[in-house]
């Protein structure tokens, strides 16, 4: 099967690349901040001048066109100053998750094939204690030095040529690489900039590393704060919120999970940030008891909720004084129309391939407006292909008629005024007494029972069970009254001190951890 993309990246061109766009940012605003770290600042000219020779000491040491490069860097001015190095010399960037096992991380290591590694001197010593990590031939600190005589020319690239290759490990079955080519790197730039609009006098905090990218590209100053997705119970909230106001962020680009850690705190301690405009936030649900804390905490910001993953992002949006109207949540959580460039559709659920040949046997099985069904998605920021991985492709990708859809996975409906609504993973749904159970509207029903931090139910021998997260002196009594109130369909309730979250954002349910965890 053909990997065709959804237009063929119309429009693209050598010119049009996320590095190129970095440099014409650098000539138009080169006194401009581009990043903050720490107590480090760096200019876009002293950035792009770095990057030029961050470049040329890459191919000094013998790395150029479609090499494979694994970057061992966290996120900073040395991550993007070796990411956009990596882009000069049209090589390929490669990462992994950073909460990675060893076992994973070697098999990924065996899938990519890397020639190059870039490390921070940690990552370089612990590839002393790996097999794969040594067999890579050519491995290289942060640090940027120039070679005389070694040329600086942006290499040219076409729209298929790869330029990030990331990882999504999980547990178990062949890694997953999502393969980024510049083309689509091109048009998410677009599709991202259509939806957020970046400024080149935006200062944002964001914690996603490919808005930071996007930053880059509009000539945005962007503020890396001391947050690392793997350790997120250990975020400095005070310390991120000082930083906010001593660099007078007015955008913030984050998980819900950040969002809401810093709304709490402002509301806590009466403190606000009136320099704070903009809040794009993603990556996991955002229900509305949680949005409107976020509208308590910052009253005089935007707030905007966007729906989207990994193979494409937007899908959809929707701004949080529309989502915090929403009562109830027994048709599933709103997200939204979904973005101008994205088609969406809805299938029936099936485990196995879809695979049609024309328009007419992807129509078949296309579900009626408001059932539910899985979620598909095509346009030209949706991501065609995997590395490596054609199982992953036959699984997660539908190629009709040149056109790429995308299995998301996720559950949902279109109604009658086009409003996309998510119901949860199509893997969680349950079947029970002949209705359609979904685990993530109970979430939301839970979450507003005092008491609670966080629910949900499963199915354990064919009965409905609840399990519950609580705060610590919630009164068990009192909340199984107020789930009994709801008309659940329980026999049982299971009392958990810590529901499993995904690695990523801390924010949405692992319920393959969680059943493992219940004894199931």
């Amino acid at each position: 099967m053909a990997n065709v993309s959804y237009c063929s990246m119309k429009g693209y061109s050598a010119l049009h690349n996320i590095a190129r766009l970095f440099h014409k940012a650098a000539e138009q605003y080169p006194t401009h901040v581009a990043i903050i770290h720490g107590g480090d600042r760096i200019t876009y000219a002293q950035l792009a001048r770095d990057v030029r020779q961050t470049a040329m000491w890459l191919r000094y040491k013998g790395l150029g066109k479609g090499d494979r490069i694994l970057v061992f860097v966290p996120m900073g001015i040395a991550l993007y100053r070796t990411v956009l190095a990596i882009f000069h010399i049209g090589a390929t960037a490669v990462f992994l998750d950073e909460w990675v096992n060893k076992e994973r991380m070697e098999l990924c290591c065996r899938i990519a094939q890397c020639k190059g590694f870039v490390g921070i001197l940690k990552a370089r010593i612990y590839a002393h204690f790996s097999m794969e990590l040594r067999k890579i031939p050519i491995r290289l600190g942060t640090v940027s030095r120039w070679k005389a005589g070694q040329t600086d020319e942006l290499e040219a690239v076409g729209s298929t040529d790869a330029a990030l290759i990331t990882f999504t490990t999980g547990s178990t079955g062949t890694p997953k690489a999502a393969k980024r080519a510049h083309g689509f790197l091109w048009e998410q730039f677009n599709a991202l900039n259509d939806e957020m609009e970046p400024q080149p006098m935006d200062v944002d905090v964001t914690i996603l590393p490919i808005m930071l990218l996007v930053n880059l590209a509009a000539g945005a100053t962007s503020v890396v704060v001391p947050y690392r997705a793997n350790k997120a119970h250990k975020m400095d909230s005070p310390k991120i919120w000082k930083l906010m106001g001593k660099y007078r962020v007015n955008r913030m680009t984050a998980s819900p999970f950040f969002a809401m850690q810093l709304a709490h705190y402002g509301i806590n301690r009466g403190a606000d940030l009136p320099h704070l405009k903009k809040i794009f936030t993603g990556g996991a649900p955002v229900f509305p008891n949680e949005v409107q804390v976020l509208v308590n905490a910052f009253p005089n910001t935007s707030i905007k909720i966007v729906y989207g993953s990994t193979e494409v992002e937007p899908i959809s949006s929707i701004g949080a004084d529309t989502l915090a109207q929403q009562r109830s949540l027994t048709d599933g959580l709103p997200v939204g129309q979904p973005f101008h460039k994205t088609e969406v559709r809805i299938m029936r659920i099936q485990d196995e391939s879809m695979l049609c040949n024309n328009e007419q046997e992807l129509e078949v099985l296309q579900q009626p407006t408001g059932t539910i069904g899985e979620i598909i998605v095509a346009g030209p920021h949706v991501l065609s292909e995997y590395y490596d991985n054609p199982e992953a492709l036959a699984r997660n990708k539908i190629f009709v008629q040149g056109k790429c859809w995308h299995r998301t996975g996720d559950s949902g409906y279109l109604a009658a005024d086009d409003q996309l609504y998510l119901t949860g993973r199509c893997n969680t749904l349950i079947w029970h007494q002949g209705q359609l159970l979904s685990p993530f509207v109970y979430e939301h029903k839970f979450r507003c029972i005092p008491g609670v931090v966080m629910g949900t139910i499963v199915e354990l021998d064919g009965s409905i069970v609840a399990v519950l997260e609580t705060e610590r002196k919630a009164s068990q009594q009192q909340i199984t009254e107020a789930i009994l109130a709801k008309g659940t369909p329980l026999v049982a309730i299971r009392w958990v001190g810590k529901i499993p979250r995904d690695p990523r954002h801390h924010s949405k349910i692992d319920y393959e951890k969680l059943l493992l965890a219940i004894g199931r």
